[in-house]
């Protein structure tokens, strides 16, 4: 009988152990990113409505994956899986297999499956019976793993929706019958990125963009409570990259350092992939090794912690600059920039969370992006696919009974 029990507790804790991540539950979930939105965004601008999350729920500052830019962070969000592993390593990257270049603006490779690796949660999430709806994140109007979102928005589509459509569809999504009715909405907004962009992080613009956001989250949270269940909704507003001040005074052109002849193509900013010959590579390193505010890697040897040179279509030669400096063949036109090293500042970015499975007025440690999809993954209560995540970075965050 002894042995009888001691099997029955071995099966209870391994079945314990397999539900890390998962739990009954039937609430919901909305994450919105804000691109660009800046940690410090809410003391800067004002941000009456983020605040009032804060108090009523969670806050935290979020690390993003290396490089710090919109595609790479945005599908790490979602499949929890740093860009090295996931495969979307830059906004534009060299495909070496295909001998073409990926680029975030060319249909032919944005909506080719091929490219996206790793499993999306709304993915995870249907397989296991709980719907998913997306209005504009990236990868949910692709097929992946012969996958869409139950419902979703295509990007290409015109006229798109302007933010304030944005949120009343999430709105409307969840006015639909229960059984129609998505448990997860992942919704992107496009500012203050752009404006971050054009007018730097502490430009008036920038700040007239952050207080229109504000409000439409504040939109977004008395259209939730007003739903006869507004109160098993979770919200998480979060973003992909911060933003910091570039000007062309802080510029490294490679033409001041490189023969056209070491190299056959040099792909990408914050990061820059150089592809090169084995004899050329040597050349290379030494050229750039000694120059102030750049660092050079051979790929195998790009520092761990950017968690970044497995991946087949980085170059042979990473050049990887200081936060607000450029390295390339021309500086950009704009005053903001990011896809720096995520241990910068500059580069984190806000987490806000509130509703039922959420503690009340708890300020979190700063943690990894790749921690979002299993903690998606736990609220859904659904096992996540294989991820780089840490959840007990966020676990601190959830309500002792969750």
């Amino acid at each position: 009988m002894n042995r009888l029990y001691s099997l029955f507790f071995i099966l209870l804790i391994i079945a314990s152990g397999s539900n890390l991540y998962s739990q009954n539950n039937d609430n919901y979930t909305i994450i919105i990113s804000l691109d660009g939105f800046r940690w410090d965004y809410p003391q800067i601008h004002g941000t009456p409505n983020l605040d009032k999350m804060a108090q009523k729920g969670v806050s935290a500052v979020m690390r993003p994956s290396y490089p710090a830019s919109t595609f790479p962070n945005h599908y790490t969000l979602v499949t929890g899986l740093v860009p090295d592993h996931h495969g979307i390593i830059n906004n534009i990257f060299w495909d070496r297999a295909n001998n073409r270049q990926y680029s975030m603006g060319d249909s032919l490779t944005r909506y080719n499956p091929d490219y996206y690796k790793g499993e999306p949660i709304w993915t995870t999430a249907q397989r296991q019976g709980v719907k998913a709806a997306s209005i504009y994140w990236v990868g949910s109007d692709i097929n992946i793993k012969n996958s869409y979102p139950t419902y979703y928005k295509e990007w290409a589509e015109q006229p798109r929706l302007t933010f304030e459509q944005r949120v009343d569809t999430a709105l409307a999504m969840l006015n639909k019958k229960e059984e129609d009715r998505p448990r997860l909405i992942t919704l992107y907004m496009d500012e203050p990125d752009a404006s971050g962009h054009h007018f730097g992080p502490n430009g008036k613009e920038t700040k007239i963009m952050v207080n229109h956001i504000d409000s439409l989250i504040g939109k977004l949270i008395d259209g939730i409570k007003s739903l006869p269940f507004g109160d098993r909704v979770n919200l998480i507003v979060t973003a992909d990259h911060g933003m910091t001040y570039v000007s062309k005074d802080r510029f490294i052109n490679i033409n001041d350092y490189l023969k056209p002849s070491w190299y056959e193509r040099a792909v990408g900013t914050n990061p820059t992939s150089i592809f090169a010959s084995k004899e050329n590579q040597d050349s290379i390193y030494k050229a750039l090794s000694n120059i102030d505010n750049i660092k050079v890697y051979r790929k195998n040897k790009v520092p761990k912690s950017l968690k970044y040179g497995t991946n087949p279509n980085i170059g042979d030669i990473v050049v990887i600059p200081a936060c607000g400096w450029q390295f390339g063949f021309k500086p950009s036109p704009n005053i903001g920039a990011h896809g720096y090293d995520p241990a910068h500042p500059d580069m984190q970015v806000i987490f806000f969370a509130f509703g039922p499975d959420f503690k009340e007025n708890y300020k979190g440690k700063t943690f990894d992006n790749t921690a979002i999809y299993p903690l998606l993954a736990h609220l859904l209560g659904v096992k996540p696919a294989h991820n780089d995540g840490n959840f007990k970075q966020v676990k601190p965050f959830l309500n002792k009974k969750k």
